[in-house]
């Protein structure tokens, strides 16, 4: 957990490291996703290096350049969780002076939220 203040691009190749293996078919599980989409704001060719060294395909728009690319459409999913989230307070406004309550809430909120949308599934 860092700061407000860094740039998301910086703990890039931390976060990918810390992906636990990948479940689904039978077999070896996989120890990292397939792909890695992202914004333009991870557009730098360090960071796709480092990426494709990890055997991940990036898939990252570039700066300067039209929008179209239907990125948005899988970044929808990502951007409607985060506004879930945000509709509590206490994560949208971090006021924990500790990392393992701030987590211990992100978790409590994300079991409501997945509760949530089971419940509207059954009724």
């Amino acid at each position: 957990m860092t700061g407000g203040n860094r740039n998301d691009v910086t703990q890039l190749i931390e976060l990918l490291d810390r992906v636990p293996p990948v479940r689904g078919r039978v077999g070896r599980p996989r120890r990292r996703p397939k792909t890695l989409l992202a914004d333009r704001g991870y557009d730098h060719d360090k960071y796709r290096r480092l990426v494709r060294q990890r055997g991940i395909k990036p898939v990252i728009a570039r700066r300067q350049t039209e929008h179209g690319s239907t990125l948005g459409q899988h970044r929808w999913v990502v951007e409607r969780t985060f506004a879930w989230l945000h509709n509590r307070r206490r994560l949208l406004v971090r006021t924990d002076r500790r990392d393992d309550i701030h987590e211990g809430f992100l978790a409590l909120t994300c079991c409501l939220i997945c509760w949530n949308r089971l419940e509207a599934s059954f009724s």
